[in-house]
């Protein structure tokens, strides 16, 4: 190995390191945030679940310039879309009649988790900043593991619907946390948009997970 290849790798390792500590402060923002602000509570009206697909804003065609929570908010909410894309994926393998209310609601997740993955990856490349994945094996707030995914996958066809539920609820829950926290801390214009419509889509996809016909009682907030 020659010395400029160690000293990139030197470089994406240290940068990695620094990253991993500003998400830590993410998180511990955003938690702040939502014991302050109540949690899962949203002013905004309701929205369909696709609401994010349809109204997330075009890749940038100009640079943008990302402080530090916006690189981590990115860099977080990238491994969780495709956590749970991975678990909407293995669903469809099970039987197609098994509560076809969460299978539409997930169908609404699918499209609008893949469009914000384009418009995350859009800001990473308008701020020149490349795609780091610091969280594999790791367990984050509500994101969905290989783990859970292999637990998924043995439990039988009566237990799939609530476990499915309950890990999409964490991961909608946790990424209305973070949101706040990046409309708190983020410095991007552009990202803190795009995290206030994530947040907006999110509530409403949580509403429509909750009032499903036999769904179980959320919880209380806070």
């Amino acid at each position: 190995m020659d010395q400029q290849t160690r000293a990139q790798r030197l470089g994406s390792r240290v940068r990695a390191g620094r990253l991993a500590g500003v998400v830590a402060t993410l998180v511990a923002t955003a938690l702040t945030v939502g014991l302050t602000q109540g949690w899962g509570r949203t002013e905004h009206a309701p929205v369909p679940a696709s609401a994010a697909a349809s109204s997330a804003a075009a890749a940038p065609t100009a640079p943008v310039v990302l402080n530090g929570t916006d690189d981590a908010f990115i860099q977080l909410l990238i491994p969780m879309n495709e956590g749970a894309l991975a678990l909407i994926d293995q669903l469809d393998t099970r039987p197609a009649d098994a509560d076809p209310s969460l299978r539409a609601l997930l169908g609404e997740l699918r499209k609008a988790h893949q469009a914000e993955l384009r418009d995350l990856r859009g800001l990473l490349a308008a701020g020149n900043v490349p795609e780091l994945n610091i969280h594999e094996g790791h367990q984050m707030p509500g994101m969905v593991t290989d783990a859970s995914l292999a637990e998924l996958r043995t439990a039988s066809d009566a237990e799939v619907s609530s476990r499915a539920a309950a890990l999409i609820r964490a991961h909608l829950t946790q990424t209305v946390v973070l949101c706040r926290g990046e409309q708190d801390a983020g410095g991007s214009p552009e990202l803190r948009a795009l995290a206030g419509r994530m947040q907006q889509a999110r509530a409403a996809e949580l509403r429509t997970l909750d009032d499903r016909p036999g769904a179980p009682t959320a919880a209380p907030a806070g």
